[in-house]
C-alpha cells in the first residue's frame, strides 16, 4: 500500500486531502484511482486507511477509513552529528540515516570541516529534507527525522548533553569496541544515544579531548576505515541491532 505525508490540516478525522507534487505522482506515476486505499500520516505520527474518491491535477480527496495503530519507530532514539561532508555526501546519509531510523541528523562544523559558502550549505538543508521525506515513504517511517542547520563543533558539545550514550567512532582508537561497550551497559536504561562522526580529514585531537571530557565513548567499528558518509549510518545500523529493533524484535 502506498505511503504518502500530508500536513495535519489536511485531515478532519472523516475526509483528507493531498496536494502538491504528490498528486502528480499519484496520477501520472502510481496511476492510482478512485477505490484504491492508500495510508497516510500527518506528519505528527497519526496514520490513517483512506479510500480515494476523486483523482484531479490540483488535489486527490479522500474519505478516511480508520485510524492505523502503527508505529514503526525505533524504541531507541538515534541523534547523528555528522563532520559536514563535501559535495553531495549528505544526501547519502540523510537518505541511509532515515531507512534505519536515525531520530535527527544534524551537520557538524568541525576543525577540520572547510566551509567555502555558508549560505549555500543553509540552502542545502531543503534537499536533505526532501531526501528524508522520500526516504520515510519508502522505509514506512512513522515520523520524519528532523535535519538541524549545520552547528559548530562547540555548539555540538551542549546539545548532546542530555544524551544517554554518546559515541564517536574514531580512526586512532584501537582498545574498545562497540561490543565493548554494549556489553558494559544497562541497555534497558539507553533512551537517547548521540552518534558523532567525524569530517573527511578526521577530529583534531583537541575535539576528541572534549568529547572524552564529557563522558564520550570512543570506539572503533573495527580494523577497515569507514569514509564519512559511510561510518553514521554504519554505527546506527550496529547500535539499533544491539539496543533498538533492527533485525527484528523476536
Amino acid at each position: 500500500m502506498h505511503k504518502f505525508f500530508i500536513p495535519q490540516e489536511n485531515i478532519d478525522g472523516v475526509a483528507a486531502v493531498i496536494n502538491g507534487e504528490d498528486v502528480k505522482h499519484i496520477y501520472k506515476v502510481l496511476r492510482l484511482k478512485e477505490g484504491d486505499l492508500v495510508s497516510l500520516n500527518d506528519c505528527q505520527g497519526s496514520e490513517y486507511l483512506a479510500e480515494i474518491k476523486l483523482v484531479d491535477k490540483k488535489e486527490v480527496a479522500l474519505k478516511i477509513i480508520n485510524r492505523l495503530e502503527t508505529n514503526n519507530e525505533s524504541p531507541v532514539g538515534i541523534y547523528l552529528y555528522q563532520g559536514l561532508p563535501k559535495s553531495q555526501k549528505m544526501d547519502l546519509i540523510a537518505q541511509k540515516a532515515t531507512e534505519l531510523g536515525v531520530k535527527e541528523i544534524t551537520p557538524v562544523i568541525t576543525e577540520r570541516v572547510v566551509v567555502k559558502n555558508e549560505l549555500g550549505e543553509y540552502k542545502k538543508l531543503d534537499r536533505w529534507n526532501r531526501i528524508a521525506l522520500e526516504a520515510c515513504k519508502q522505509s514506512k517511517r512513522t515520523l520524519i527525522p528532523k535535519i538541524n542547520h549545520p552547528v559548530e563543533f562547540t555548539d555540538m558539545l551542549k546539545l548532546i548533553e542530555g544524551a544517554d550514550l554518546i559515541l564517536v567512532p574514531y580512526e586512532n582508537q584501537e582498545e574498545k569496541g562497540l561490543k565493548k561497550v554494549c556489553r558494559g551497559i544497562e541497555k534497558e536504561k539507553i533512551k537517547s544515544i548521540a552518534i558523532i562522526i567525524g569530517p573527511e580529514g578526521g577530529f583534531e585531537p583537541s575535539e576528541i579531548g572534549m568529547l572524552e571530557s564529557m563522558g564520550a565513548e570512543i570506539i572503533t567499528l573495527g580494523p577497515r576505515i569507514l569514509r564519512t558518509e559511510t561510518a553514521g549510518f554504519v554505527c546506527a545500523a550496529l547500535v539499533l541491532y544491539e539496543l533498538g529493533d533492527l533485525g527484528g524484535m523476536l
